[in-house]
């Protein structure tokens, strides 16, 4: 009897938890400029950006604050993980066309 509760006690133990769900926001490059310019995410959580290109040519996300850089082919999407980050801003610029495509990642 006591074998048996012992083996109970480890299997309610080494159940896995429920994964949770990482929240998902969107960033457009359209005509080499990506929507919105200024994206606010919260603090001390994994965040995924959805950067979808809808220009044809491709774009490469890039942050040196984020430590990201990401080819994301023309009329396309890709989805980067951040964080957990702390409060601050994050700034981000399409390699390929940094003197239209720059935004920041506001953390709060």
């Amino acid at each position: 009897m006591k074998r048996l509760l012992a083996v109970l006690c480890l299997s309610l133990c080494v159940i896995p938890a429920v994964a949770e769900e990482v929240p998902e926001f969107t960033l457009v490059i359209k005509d080499h400029v990506f929507v919105p310019a200024e994206l606010t995410i919260p603090a001390g959580v994994k965040v995924k950006l959805v950067v979808d290109n809808q220009d044809a040519t491709p774009e490469e996300f890039a942050s040196h604050a984020l430590n990201r850089e990401m080819l994301i082919p023309g009329n396309s999407k890709a989805k980067i993980v951040v964080g957990p980050l702390e409060a601050g801003t994050y700034p981000f610029f399409g390699e390929f066309h940094e003197a239209t495509a720059q935004g920041k990642l506001i953390v709060k």
